[in-house]
């Protein structure tokens, strides 16, 4: 089996929001679709280990928000590599409480849409949560974010908690050049598995083509998910 061909299915980027008592959290998922239209209902895929699966679990309540194409990397990242019970995600984005009193972001959203649990499907790894729509809104003019154009343009990654992960195999060590010009190394995030790629370096964190890995100043972070420098291994 090709489990490439799985990326031929297509999804979107949205960012799904619930609570758990005064507790609220959001994610990044891809995994949104529309159900039925009477009674309107839509379904969302949740991994099990997220918090927001246990908000949602507990709350019986989500709300969804579409993101455009102009959603940034650093503002994916907040969404879709850190966790909620440590980090406050709402923190740097502008939100409203929807009817349930869950967030609805509304930052780089074309659309949002809030929802009650009214079914949940245990599918492994990930539940299913179905839900009656209870509102739904237009939120600005743009063109919704695929994941697609997030992995092709903004050159995103899966988390291993997204339920279109797929283990890639590490390529095989190929030996250093004999010329004494070798290439730069690049190195991998732990996280997120960004590549910093030294001939292209990071020029919105201020780091200029051609900076090597190690010239980096130790307070740079990883533009994905925002993880230290630490967080980054060479790669084979």
């Amino acid at each position: 089996m090709n489990p490439k061909a799985l990326y031929k299915i297509s999804y979107g980027m949205y960012v799904v929001c619930s609570r758990k008592g005064e507790k609220i959290n959001g994610q990044i998922a891809n995994t949104v679709f529309q159900i039925t239209s009477e009674p309107a209902t839509i379904a969302v895929s949740i991994n099990k280990q997220n918090f927001t699966h246990e908000c949602i679990t507990a709350s019986r309540v989500f709300t969804v928000s579409v993101l455009s194409t102009e959603a940034p990397m650093e503002f994916i990242g907040n969404f879709g590599f850190k966790c909620g019970k440590e980090f406050d995600k709402f923190k740097s984005c502008k939100f409203r409480a929807g009817k349930t009193g869950v967030p609805i972001v509304t930052d780089y959203a074309l659309a949002c849409i809030e929802a009650e649990v009214v079914g949940a499907f245990d599918v492994g790894t990930h539940t299913i949560f179905t839900g009656n729509i209870i509102d739904a809104e237009i939120l600005g003019d743009g063109t919704p974010m695929t994941y697609d154009y997030y992995h092709k343009v903004k050159k995103g990654f899966a988390p291993k908690s997204a339920p279109t992960y797929i283990k890639e195999q590490k390529a095989e060590a190929v030996p250093a050049p004999k010329s004494e010009e070798r290439k730069m190394d690049k190195y991998v995030c732990k996280v997120c598995g960004y590549v910093y790629d030294p001939a292209k370096g990071d020029p919105d964190g201020g780091i200029a083509p051609g900076t090597p890995f190690e010239k980096i100043p130790d307070g740079w972070v990883c533009p994905v998910c925002g993880a230290a420098k630490s967080e980054f291994e060479k790669m084979a």
